[in-house]
């Protein structure tokens, strides 16, 4: 008896499940649509200029110095104008957890003509740092040389992305009307 009852109730189930479905065909359709910024209009990013604002990475700075690079010269020689490096207090507070053995990278990261841009969030994951605040502001170039950072930041529209290849900074997603180099 039990049993039927059971059945019964699933039947019931489905049946309001049906009448639920079963809707005016001629009712206007909603759907969630991303917001995208007014920035992206064009085609390209229209925030993006000179000067250029740059995110930087830990492991950018670490690969720069192993390719024997200066990061702000390399940069300006990448896009062809002037170019700010900014640091977030996660990326600093990541590269002094590595210790001595990239003290090189830290003193770099002190440098003056780079910006430091203050954390609020809690936690020092600076790649979940770096996705948001390029999620945010479409205002910056993100400088990293990490394929899980990149697969991400890719998946943002507007945001172009700075990688270390042949012994010199290349640049990815960087519209031609802003004189991003070609190869």
């Amino acid at each position: 008896m039990k049993m039927f009852a059971l059945f019964c109730r699933k039947e019931k189930d489905r049946a309001k499940a049906k009448e639920k479905k079963k809707k005016d065909p001629s009712a206007l359709k909603e759907r969630e649509v991303p917001k995208y910024p007014s920035c992206l209009f064009f085609q390209y990013n229209t925030q993006l200029g000179p000067p250029y604002h740059i995110l930087v990475d830990t492991n950018f700075i670490n690969f720069s110095i192993k390719a024997k690079l200066d990061i702000v010269q390399s940069m300006m020689d990448c896009l062809y104008a002037k170019c700010i490096p900014y640091i977030t207090d996660c990326v600093m507070a990541e590269i002094e957890k590595l210790g001595m053995k990239y003290r090189v990278a830290l003193r770099i990261a002190k440098d003056p003509r780079f910006e430091r841009l203050p954390c609020t969030h809690q936690g020092t994951y600076a790649d979940d740092c770096l996705v948001q605040r390029v999620t945010q502001h479409k205002c910056y170039i993100l400088a990293t040389v990490d394929r899980d950072l990149k697969r991400r930041v890719r998946k943002i529209p507007g945001v172009p992305i700075m990688y270390i290849s042949n012994h010199r900074y290349n640049i990815e997603r960087m519209p031609d009307d802003y004189g991003a180099p070609r190869f």
